[in-house]
């Protein structure tokens, strides 16, 4: 009996030797997101595996105040991720934005009003946004949303308790200079400078869907490589978006983009319009003076 118990303690000995930890978990954009979301808050914890990670990567700590509540501060280690992924995220965007500029002035020498950086309230099934951030479970749409993409067959197979919020931010939404509400023909561009970022758009059909919702057309436009190619063919995105390929200072119609007429703007819209200012008129834009 004393050898076994022997035997058993030096195994226990030996294990700190051969017990290798576990390598420090993959920092992805979902982690910087946490991040910021704790840097801006009050810190309060959200008990999941993604902040276990944060925690083990050493870039949160738990904090305990006198009272007994727990709280997350960044380490010195997350502001220096923070900071990291601020300036790849700004680098990133700058020949995006340059970009997103280019196609509201098109439009606006097109006569049309332009607006960047909206975020509209959306409905959506919730089957589609599985996986997607998602407004208030208490936030369902009681009425069918008057914006629905161009599939009865789908409209029909939900009901309106299925239907939950979504926030969407089209790079560019843009309407008809018209009086008339069934004239506006809104119109949402989606700008992309980066084939991994398209690709990586493409496999979320609620984002798709959401743009969809919103407007009578939905157009991809798609920049060049650093060897002056289009990051993608228009084959590559879906047939319910329309292609765009940047040549120049012009856009090129790769193929067209499937129309519906949209009766009326929904008042959630129109109260976002009215917030924010549209992209301004072309300085050498002579109808401007009369």
């Amino acid at each position: 009996m004393e050898r076994a118990w022997y035997w058993i303690y030096s195994q226990s000995m030996s294990l700190p030797d051969t017990f290798n930890p576990p390598a420090r978990p993959a920092i992805t954009r979902r982690h910087h997101q946490r991040l910021r979301e704790v840097y801006r808050s009050a810190g309060w914890p959200c008990a999941d595996m993604l902040e276990v990670e944060l925690l083990a990567a050493g870039l949160l700590e738990r904090r305990c105040s006198p009272e007994g509540f727990e709280t997350l501060r960044l380490t010195d280690a997350g502001i220096q991720v923070l900071a990291q992924a601020h300036a790849g995220n700004r680098a990133a965007r700058s020949p995006h934005e340059a970009l997103v500029a280019q196609v509201a002035k098109t439009l606006g020498h097109a006569g049309r009003l332009a607006w960047r950086g909206l975020t509209l309230r959306v409905a959506l099934p919730r089957d589609l946004l599985a996986g997607e951030p998602v407004l208030d479970a208490a936030q369902v749409v009681s009425e069918p949303h008057p914006l629905w993409p161009a599939e009865p067959a789908v409209e029909m197979a939900h009901s309106a308790s299925d239907r939950a919020w979504c926030m969407a931010m089209p790079d560019v939404f843009s309407i008809r200079r018209s009086s008339v509400e069934a004239y506006l023909e809104p119109v949402v561009h989606e700008i992309k400078v980066s084939r991994a970022d398209l690709l990586g758009d493409l496999k979320r059909p609620a984002k798709r869907a959401a743009y969809l919702a919103m407007a009578g057309a939905c157009w991809y436009v798609l920049g060049r490589d650093a060897k002056g190619r289009p990051i993608a063919e228009a084959d590559e995105v879906p047939a319910e978006c329309g292609v765009m390929i940047v040549s120049g200072h012009q856009l090129e119609v790769a193929r067209p983009a499937p129309r519906r007429a949209v009766e009326r703007l929904p008042l959630q819209v129109w109260m976002s319009l009215a917030q924010a200012a549209p992209a301004g008129r072309p300085a050498d834009d002579a109808q401007g003076w009369l």
